[in-house]
């Protein structure tokens, strides 16, 4: 019979083995990631952000790795949106359910530029019950607006995350952003005189508060007050004509109303003040476009893909404008440069085929 020691000295070897097997089962079952791929990821990420040839394919390998920080793929998924494809789609949709709530709330983002309007209730709607409060409220922020037939089967979800957020607001420090937010769910639930008595709030704590003063325009105008609204905007741009962002809420208001040449003035006067706003440009060049000015309208677009080449969003609609002029090979020389990019994006497909 072996001792006590000759025992000892068997158990001990038979568990080094088995921590041996574990650790080749191991090897055997997770990913190897290719070095070239491993160190490949900030070279990636500046191709994204330059809209440099192979950008896609560089962006799904880096978001295809399982051992990413999540730090790194928050800053990934904010240029995500500028490569659509199936591919992209279900990186997304994969990340909507990590570990990470940083990761899952930069997936939101994602989602929201990948995914149409009314879609993206079914990707999103099962983040409405989120543990992390910040990815609820996320995913909120993200279909706020949808009517009820588009958050379909969600919408009571949303509903009961909009209340619970709601009263976090109310029993939270008072402040011009808690307020902003409110009337942003109040305007959701069309409760108008509740949101107009938020936004007055949050600019009492904060005069300068342009995003509530434009929002306080639109609910007076939802409330049937557009001479209200039209005198609230002139005398902000009274003691303020050189706000970029008040001559854009400007443009948009009389876009709205009906006043399109008058909309043009307004929104060429903000790109004039801040000429590095590519929002602002695409704003311009589409109601140019609308105005019949299609010229002027493809210079804005031109603009904007010479200073962003990755602004996917400028360059497709730049390719429906040189082809409604017949400047098919301007066509031709965008979809070339799309295809470095991303060859399997959706509007490259449509683009070939309309040729």
């Amino acid at each position: 019979m072996p001792s006590p020691r000759r025992r000892y000295l068997l158990l001990s070897l038979c568990v080094l083995l088995l921590i041996g097997l574990v650790a080749v089962w191991l090897r055997s079952t997770t990913p190897q990631i290719p070095e070239a791929i491993k160190r490949g990821y900030s070279e990636a990420l500046e191709s994204a952000r330059n809209g440099q040839p192979g950008a896609a394919r560089m962006l799904y390998q880096q978001l295809g790795r399982p051992d990413l920080s999540p730090k790194r793929r928050v800053w990934l998924h904010a240029e995500l949106p500028n490569y659509p494809s199936p591919q992209a789609l279900k990186l997304a949709d994969a990340d909507l359910h990590s570990e990470s709530p940083d990761v899952r709330r930069a997936a939101i983002g994602s989602v929201v530029g990948l995914v149409p309007t009314g879609q993206r209730s079914l990707l999103l709607g099962p983040l409405l019950d989120d543990d992390d409060p910040n990815v609820r409220f996320a995913a909120v922020n993200a279909l706020l607006g949808l009517s009820p037939d588009d958050l379909g089967l969600y919408f009571g979800a949303m509903q009961i995350a909009i209340d619970t957020w709601e009263q976090m607001l109310e029993d939270g420090p008072k402040t011009a952003e808690s307020h902003y937010q409110l009337a942003r769910l109040h305007l959701h639930n069309a409760e108008l005189k509740k949101a107009q008595l938020a936004l007055e709030q949050a600019l009492r704590l904060q005069p300068d508060n342009l995003p509530a003063l434009v929002m306080q325009i639109e609910v007076l105008d939802k409330q049937g007050q557009g001479e209200a609204a039209r005198q609230l905007l002139a005398r902000q741009l009274q003691t303020q004509p050189a706000s970029a962002y008040l001559q854009h809420a400007l443009g948009m208001w009389l876009l709205q109303h009906g006043q399109s040449e008058y909309a043009v003035l307004g929104l060429a006067k903000a790109v004039e003040l801040e000429p590095e706003n590519r929002h602002y440009r695409y704003d311009l060049a589409t109601t140019l476009h609308a105005e019949q000015e299609v010229e002027a309208a493809q210079k804005q677009l031109q603009e904007i893909v010479q200073r962003y080449p990755a602004d996917r969003k400028a360059r497709v609609l730049l390719i429906n404008y040189w082809k409604e002029t017949g400047q098919l090979q301007n066509v031709q020389i965008l979809l070339a440069q799309l295809e470095q990019l991303n060859p399997d994006d959706p509007a490259l497909q449509q683009g070939l085929q309309a040729d």
